[in-house]
């Protein structure tokens, strides 16, 4: 078995997690949780996404955790902007790395940004230019790459026109997602197989929610291939929207449990990992999704 001694967790819950929250995290909680997060051994977190309040009423505030939360120099603060304007309050606020997103799927994207794939690649190339410019690294989301919502063929060469636009742009990082936690790891070895032929693995990050229990599965297909860059939520935050039942990303807790076991470095503590995942429960009050979790509560 030939694994990565060590991998990268991007911690996505503060963004992808309390988006899809029905209640509104108050800032100041939202602020001391980061700041545990950053005390765990991560080192990259996306803290909040700056869009418009009337789509996203649960991230309204990320110019104020922005300007509260306590930085550490080695990790990155990212953010996720979707326009010019969203780049303005990200260069305000001094973000480290800016995440653009679009979608393979025609639809999907259509429905989500109400633009097609090529209009709103046009349109991320003006952010693009704007981060560029001030010398923001850039990061690039491309969802539904694994199945559509909508039940359209996503297809490989549109992931890959995609991928080439975003280099195009200066991206140095393309986070592949699986939006709706449809994939297998036949099919994440298969897709990964045939763009690995082309572009370098170290471009990479996987992206899987956990709908049907197969995120770790998964993981574990994308770690044979060497990939060594993932995205998860603490305690399993988050939600497919289009997926009835869908329980949100892979869990942090999850993935870091099983890569120690697995003998694979990620620099987190567990035991910080578990405080601030407590502080998480409590904030939102609710159980969390997190097997690891649930069994290091009892």
């Amino acid at each position: 078995m030939n694994l990565p001694k060590a991998v990268e967790i991007r911690e996505v819950g503060p963004r992808d997690g309390l988006q899809n929250e029905k209640i509104f995290i108050p800032t100041d909680l939202k602020v001391q949780w980061i700041n545990l997060i950053s005390e765990t051994g991560v080192r990259h977190i996306e803290v909040s996404s700056f869009v418009s309040p009337k789509w996203i009423p649960a991230l309204a505030d990320h110019h104020e955790v922005f300007e509260q939360i306590a930085r550490d120099e080695k990790i990155t603060y990212a953010a996720l902007v979707p326009n010019l304007k969203g780049v303005e309050g990200a260069i305000q606020q001094k973000v480290d790395e800016i995440a653009l997103f679009i979608s393979a799927s025609e639809e999907h994207n259509q429905s989500n940004v109400n633009a097609s794939i090529n209009q709103s690649l046009q349109n991320l190339k003006a952010v693009a230019e704007a981060a560029n410019r001030e010398g923001i690294s850039l990061r690039g989301y491309i969802s539904t790459v694994f199945g559509s919502p909508f039940g359209d063929e996503v297809k490989l060469q549109t992931v890959k026109g995609i991928i080439d636009a975003y280099l195009a742009m200066g991206v140095s990082e393309i986070s592949l997602g699986d939006t709706i936690g449809v994939a297998d790891p036949v099919q994440v070895k298969a897709i990964l197989s045939e763009l690995l032929t082309q572009y370098d693995s170290d471009l990479f990050a996987l992206h899987f929610h956990d709908t049907y229990g197969r995120a770790l599965a998964n993981i574990f297909a994308a770690l044979e291939l060497g990939i060594t860059k993932y995205d998860s939520a603490i305690g399993g935050l988050g939600g497919c929207p289009y997926a009835p039942g869908a329980s949100g990303n892979v869990s942090t807790n999850d993935l870091v449990n099983f890569l120690h076991r697995l003998g694979v470095q990620t620099n987190i503590d567990e035991e910080k990992l578990f405080t601030a995942t407590r502080f998480l429960q409590q904030a939102i009050n609710r159980q969390l999704d997190s097997k690891v979790y649930k069994v290091q509560s009892n």
